[in-house]
């Protein structure tokens, strides 16, 4: 079985979240989601509008989704491929470059965003509209 793992917020699940997670299943059998800590946010300067427990429960919903657990720390990401027999990092390819030290442990792709959206763009965009 070929296992990819993914990383990130989710928050304001939009089409976007969509097209990366079936594209990161696309990579293998198995997806593994990873969704950033309230607190992880929070050190980053972030804040989710959903928290991460609602967010994980809407990642588990997905059917492209087989098992999500919770990203605390950045320097977790090796320690996750080990634990869960990772074949696959996927990420968007605006971190292109960034997580090039995973491939001493599984092969890494980065997969375009999909033009136009972002969670960030929809809380400006409620901002200006609020």
């Amino acid at each position: 079985m070929r296992k990819v793992i993914t990383y990130g917020t989710f928050d304001l699940f939009h089409v976007g979240h969509l097209n990366i997670l079936k594209r990161a299943k696309a990579q293998g059998d198995y997806l593994v989601v990873a969704v950033s800590s309230d607190a992880f946010n929070a050190g980053k300067g972030k804040k989710a509008y959903y928290s991460q427990e609602d967010r994980m429960e809407i990642l588990k919903a997905i059917k492209y989704v087989d098992e999500v657990i919770l990203e605390e720390s950045w320097d977790q990401k090796i320690r996750d491929v080990k634990e869960h027999d990772i074949d696959v990092f996927v990420m968007g390819d605006d971190w292109k470059g960034k997580f090039d030290f995973l491939k001493d442990y599984c092969e890494v792709v980065y997969l375009p965003r999909t033009e136009g959206i972002s969670s960030t763009k929809i809380k400006q965009d409620l901002s200006i509209k609020s």
